[in-house]
């Protein structure tokens, strides 16, 4: 009886041992496998980009560093954002989005909301409070949480922009010479509502004023781009984008399936974002929206973030290759609805990080476009649609 005890203690003893060593090592293995960054640069930057970048407002519409294991207020070694290297980027504005469940075998053609989550394993591998491993709505409020921590240890350089006054005092802040960096809290998908339009108080509470209605798979509001029903909105989906509409939140149809984007059309007058995608006169992809499609969003208003991985640039996500898919977008939207939406730290490799921004600005301007066109794609035109919506 004694050896099967110690037998079982020692059991135990081990796969304690495990378990630890499974938190102290497995998050960072994973996030360096998925959020790598190519070892081609340094990317050119002559004196002129240099300079220009540093009078630039720049905005980037997408990215999901909250989902990592990382503290952002300080530069990291692994992933593509945190605040110091957004502020060596001269990033004024960064949305930074919560993703709370993403299935297994995640690809661009086909996705079942049954399929096994990801984020539950993410979850309990990174230690995220227990009501995190079940609800999804939990999950996003403890990104939005881990945030503002982030906000607070910050020292003023860093401030979540919760309404237009807010995005004002940044801008006015960063003008008189200020290091600060402003940053905008979404949700990747409207799951997290858990089909109940009330959790809409506790999303806007915690701080979030960007909402996505879809990611990788169908869920209660309706289709994805890379879902199994090609549907439209549902009746609880038209429910939360009159909310959203009427709350004065940005509403994002990146990933939402053909359908939703025309019904989202159909039911609204507001600016419209598609937060991180391609075009597809540049690269004719599913993941990127038909031409025409884009159009029409445009003429909301709205517009159109441009990423910066392979699958929407057809391969070529260097600086260079990234002005010349922008440069084709202008051609497409026009100039006054192209901007930024990296996906940076969303499980994509890229090609440099938030840090070396001044390499894009470069490229933006050996691709012949003008400053004024650079200063409306890097962020202006993000500021311009933040006003309109944000109160």
């Amino acid at each position: 009886m004694r050896l099967l005890r110690n037998s079982l203690i020692a059991l135990l003893a081990l796969a304690l041992i495990a378990l630890v060593a499974f938190w102290a090592i497995a998050p960072g293995v994973v996030e360096r496998s998925k959020n790598t960054v190519g070892d081609g640069g340094p990317y050119p930057v002559s004196d002129a980009a240099a300079a220009l970048h540093a009078t630039l407002t720049v905005g980037d519409l997408h990215a999901d560093p909250l989902l990592w294991a990382r503290d952002l207020s300080i530069r990291g070694a692994r992933g593509q954002v945190d605040v110091p290297r957004l502020q060596e980027g001269n990033v004024a504005l960064q949305v930074f989005t919560a993703v709370t469940k993403s299935p297994a075998g995640q690809n661009y053609d086909e996705n079942t909301a049954e399929a096994l989550d990801n984020i539950t394993l993410l979850a309990f591998g990174q230690r995220w409070p227990i009501a995190t491993w079940t609800s999804l709505l939990a999950r996003a409020q403890y990104q939005a949480e881990k945030l503002h921590r982030v906000e607070e240890d910050s020292n003023g350089r860093f401030k979540i922009i919760k309404t237009r006054a807010d995005l004002d005092a940044v801008l006015e802040a960063r003008a008189n010479g200020e290091n600060i960096t402003g940053g905008i809290l979404g949700i990747e998908g409207a799951h997290p509502l858990e089909g109940d339009i009330a959790n809409l108080d506790h999303i806007v509470a915690s701080g979030y004023r960007l909402v996505a209605l879809q990611h990788f798979f169908d869920n209660a509001l309706g289709g994805s781009l890379h879902g199994t029903s090609d549907q439209g909105l549902t009746e609880f989906g038209r429910e939360v984008v009159r909310e959203v509409v009427a709350r004065d939140l940005v509403l994002d149809i990146a990933h939402s399936s053909h359908q939703v984007a025309e019904d989202v059309l159909a039911m609204t007058d507001i600016p419209l974002v598609v937060s991180h995608t391609g075009i597809q006169a540049h690269c004719d992809v599913k993941r990127n929206y038909p031409d025409a499609l884009m159009k029409r969003i445009a003429e909301t208003g709205g517009v159109i973030g441009m990423g910066y991985w392979d699958e929407v640039t057809c391969g070529d996500s260097t600086p260079a290759g990234i002005a010349t898919m922008i440069k084709t977008a202008i051609g497409v939207v026009g100039e006054d609805h192209v901007a930024l939406g990296s996906d940076f730290d969303g499980s994509v490799g890229t090609e440099f990080d938030t840090s070396e921004l001044a390499s894009l600005t470069h490229a933006l301007i050996e691709v012949g476009l003008s400053e004024t066109q650079i200063r409306k794609v890097m962020g202006e035109n993000m500021v311009r649609v933040l006003r309109a919506r944000l109160k």
